[in-house]
């Protein structure tokens, strides 16, 4: 699943070009996609006409600022990415030019946004669970799912202090602690276990044993790793992609995600690979005791 720096490289990659772009029309073969309104028409006839005022984002959602106080929501979920391009529908399906966005991974569109300037952004999404919404602003900002959201990690007002605030009665191991978007937004598996790594914390640490220079050092590498995957346009392991259809590269950086028994870059012990929660947690047993 893209978590915060995917969204983020997405977010910053849109706002440098669908900036003023006014939505012409709107076509779907998964009208399930679409959570709000219910009724795809009325999605279609709401959007119409809307111009991109700006691109944020909230924890995991991409969030487009449109004209008439509207707010395009959208969360890729677990496969999908967003692409802008120009295609051709034929025979049933969007083709791509020829370039990254015919790779295979950027070939399953199902939804696709057509502006009046005729260029177009595509959710490519092989298992087809993102969601799609549309909210007037201000109740999207003042409803019970933003509301729960955690604070975000790369904020300036994210200190310390308010760190270790959230984790004086949070009663749960570390590695899940730092993925529950009600306590910090954004994280998910892959940063989790860099940011341990990073710390040399044990994923199954309890938050309520941790040391105030163990909780120091997590969140000093939520900032670190975050940025730099940020910098490195995110992980690209799987399904990820930047809005060109390109991919990240995070994935040479990582130190101990999905790298079971390789060698630890630090202390050259192999890395181990645990389940919780129905996830998986990597590790260095000698560096994360």
């Amino acid at each position: 699943m893209p978590e915060l720096p995917e969204v983020e490289t997405i977010v910053r990659d849109l706002n440098k070009e669908v900036q003023g772009w006014t939505f012409f029309d709107v076509w779907t073969d998964f009208k399930k996609i679409i959570k709000k309104p219910k009724r795809f028409l009325q999605f279609k006839k709401e959007l119409k006409n809307k111009k991109i005022k700006k691109v944020r984002r909230r924890a995991k959602n991409i969030l487009f600022d449109l004209s008439e106080w509207k707010t395009l929501l959208i969360h890729q979920k677990m496969t999908g990415h967003l692409l802008v391009g120009q295609w051709q529908f034929k025979n049933g399906k969007w083709l791509p030019p020829a370039g990254p966005l015919s790779e295979k991974f950027n070939t399953f569109i199902h939804l696709l946004f057509t502006f009046k300037n005729t260029r177009m952004l595509a959710l490519s999404d092989l298992r087809k669970f993102s969601k799609v919404e549309l909210w007037d602003t201000k109740e999207l900002d003042g409803s019970e799912y933003v509301k729960k959201l955690g604070p975000e990690p790369l904020d300036k007002n994210f200190t310390f202090v308010k760190f270790k605030e959230i984790f004086q009665n949070k009663k749960d191991k570390i590695k899940q602690a730092l993925m529950d978007q009600k306590v910090i937004a954004g994280i998910g598996n892959i940063y989790s276990d860099e940011i341990l790594w990073e710390a040399k914390i044990n994923p199954l640490r309890q938050t309520t044993v941790l040391t105030d220079k163990e909780l120091k050092r997590v969140y000093l590498a939520i900032k670190r790793v975050l940025r730099k995957a940020i910098k490195l346009k995110g992980t690209s392991i799987s399904d990820f992609r930047t809005i060109s259809g390109e991919k990240g590269y995070y994935e040479k950086e990582r130190k101990v995600y999905r790298r079971e028994n390789e060698k630890c870059k630090r202390c050259g012990s192999k890395i181990r690979r645990i389940k919780m929660g129905g996830r998986s947690a990597h590790f260095c047993p000698t560096c994360q005791k």
